[in-house]
């Protein structure tokens, strides 16, 4: 009779959070700080899933400064194109996820915001 009834969020809450995760394949961390700013305060799942989409856009982008001073004994030249595609297929992955309302963990990623 203990029936846990979980609420899906709301459509417009699943694009907002779809949208953090989709933003980082073409702005960076921009367009996920952005989505985390203006809306954190007004659902905890646009908070939740933007902030995960920004903690791993920073984690991207410290890995794109590595490869580049890997550039200089030429190993960073294989890692550029590699994790340009790690990140679009994880942001894809957390796309599809927050489209459907459930949440995202990027594997790997440094939990810098909470």
């Amino acid at each position: 009779m203990n029936e846990i009834t979980q609420s899906l969020p709301e459509k417009d809450d699943c694009n907002f959070a779809m949208l953090a995760h989709l933003l980082g394949i073409f702005t960076g961390f921009i367009g996920a700080l952005l989505i985390w700013l203006l809306k954190k305060d007004s659902s905890a799942y646009i908070a939740q899933e933007s902030a995960e989409a920004l903690n791993f856009q920073l984690t991207v982008m410290i890995g794109y400064v590595i490869c580049g001073v890997l550039t200089l004994v030429l190993i960073g030249l294989l890692a550029f194109p590699l994790l340009y595609v790690v990140n679009i297929v994880f942001c894809i992955l957390g796309a599809v996820a927050a489209s459907k309302g459930t949440g995202y963990r990027y594997p790997f990623v440094l939990r810098l915001i909470k």
